[in-house]
């Protein structure tokens, strides 16, 4: 390959995979950098130990997807340079800093794709820290990575898909899921038959999770507020309000989340222009259909560049490939291209029935009380930051950091700043967009202490 076109591709998700396969298509050799041992991403995640599970145990209908997307990585690793269990931890000047093998190394790129996906929105409420609470992404983690569950009886809380899927992969691996509790009132879920025309597979396969779940007896509550999460040092029960009435569980786990929020810092160090998505409530990069950003040369594709599924972050990541391949002055298909992107535009039009049928709790940052834990990093309180709002004049996310620590700790604001920003908007009577987003600072995440920098570029 030129050395004038070193493409570097962060992540080895369905965006990630996609877009190496268009390049080495093309006959580049591209820099696959993922986090995780092996590829597929957090949808696709595979086994760290071989054992007895098929792979339609691991992903049920859609074995086919990520059987197919592990094969097609396979396929690629002779041409391609693929670091696993790799952080790239910072960008800038056209380098990347990656934390591989206990040190850090820099690798130099032409172009740079980023296909960082996303994790749960955490929404705090009293006792969500107590040892036995996960997101569900990290519930879904133990089960498809280590093959076990988070313990006996699981309660399942929170909006949107992911809900009832992870619920469902604990039920049919055989796990006590004690109730699946949605924030989203009933009468929401009549938007999914708008989506029967034009995602049917998709709104079928979600009726069929929630009918098997009741089917085997499993109690699906609609309309939820959660108040607390109870137990000292583990869970020993949830609390909630239902129509007006509480209600009290006995379990001894609690997986919960309130749909996704992008992974971005690194766009964010690149220099990346961001706008504010008002269906996903968070800022985002800025970009085209192709996945250009405000940065020549670097391109953002999956979840990554706004909540889409895993679909469209494999047609989203062929799609930044090309666009990648047209600008560095190499032949591309048209007609593939405008067939990549009438599907995007149709995922995206479904994405607005998946809000609908799965909105944002709007009441929970006025009814969260001001002893709830906001920022488990620094141990600052809901109360501090309404305080510091109030009596302080503090509307923005970054000076709310400065005076109150919030987003100071190990995850940089990844888990806090959404929530922070909600309970500002919230205090001042504010648009959302107007409480602004956390400039990031590297590292995006904690270094062991022991890495050596050994300044070797390459």
């Amino acid at each position: 390959m030129s050395d004038a076109l070193r493409p570097l591709i962060v992540g080895a998700g369905p965006a990630g995979i996609r877009a190496a396969q268009a390049l080495v298509s093309a006959g580049l050799r591209p820099v696959v950098v993922d986090e995780a041992a092996s590829g597929g991403g957090q949808i696709y995640r595979q086994r760290l130990v071989p054992d007895e599970r098929t792979p339609r145990d691991l992903y049920g209908s859609e074995a086919g997807k990520a059987t197919a997307l592990h094969e097609a990585f396979a396929r690629l690793r002779d041409r391609l340079d693929y670091l696993p269990q790799a952080l790239v931890w910072n960008v800038r000047d056209k380098t990347a800093d990656v934390a591989v093998g206990g040190r850090t190394r820099r690798l130099d790129f032409s172009h740079l794709i980023l296909a960082t996906g996303a994790t749960d929105r955490v929404l705090p409420f009293r006792g969500w820290t107590i040892p036995g609470v996960f997101t569900l992404g990290g519930a879904q983690i133990a089960l498809k990575s280590q093959g076990c569950a988070i313990s006996e009886q699981v309660v399942f809380l929170g909006s949107g898909p992911l809900l009832y899927l992870v619920a469902w992969q604990y039920m049919k691996a055989g796990a006590q899921v004690a109730a699946v509790l949605d924030t989203a009132p009933f009468s929401a879920k009549l938007h999914l038959l708008r989506g029967l025309l034009s995602q049917p597979d998709v709104v079928m396969r979600g009726f069929r999770y929630a009918a098997e779940l009741m089917a085997r007896g499993v109690p699906v509550h609609f309309g939820v507020e959660p108040d607390r999460i109870e137990g000292e040092t583990q869970v020993e029960s949830i609390v909630w309000r239902e129509r007006g009435k509480e209600h009290r569980l006995a379990c001894n786990a609690v997986g919960y989340g309130f749909a996704l929020r992008s992974e971005t810092q690194l766009a964010d160090l690149a220099g990346c222009r961001f706008v504010f998505d008002e269906r996903d409530r968070a800022w985002r990069p800025e970009r085209d259909m192709a996945g250009r950003t405000s940065v020549p040369g670097l391109y953002i594709a999956g979840d990554g560049a706004g909540i889409a599924g895993a679909d469209a972050a494999e047609l989203a990541g062929e799609r930044v490939g090309l666009a990648l391949l047209e600008d560095a002055g190499r032949s591309v298909d048209r007609a593939r291209i405008a067939v990549l992107e009438r599907k995007l535009a149709a995922i995206q039009r479904f994405r607005d029935v998946l809000e609908a049928a799965f909105p944002f709790p709007d009441t929970w940052a006025s009814s969260v009380t001001d002893d709830v834990l906001l920022c488990r990093c620094e141990e600052i309180s809901v109360g501090h930051a309404r305080a510091a709002a109030r009596d302080l004049g503090v509307h923005e996310l970054n000076r709310l950091k400065a005076l109150t620590r919030i987003g100071m700790g190990r995850c940089q604001g990844r888990m806090c700043a959404g929530a922070a920003a909600e309970i500002l908007a919230a205090a001042h009577g504010q648009p959302l967009e107007a409480a602004g987003r956390p400039r990031a600072q590297p590292p995006i995440k904690p270094l062991p202490l022991e890495i050596m920098a050994d300044g070797e570029a390459a």
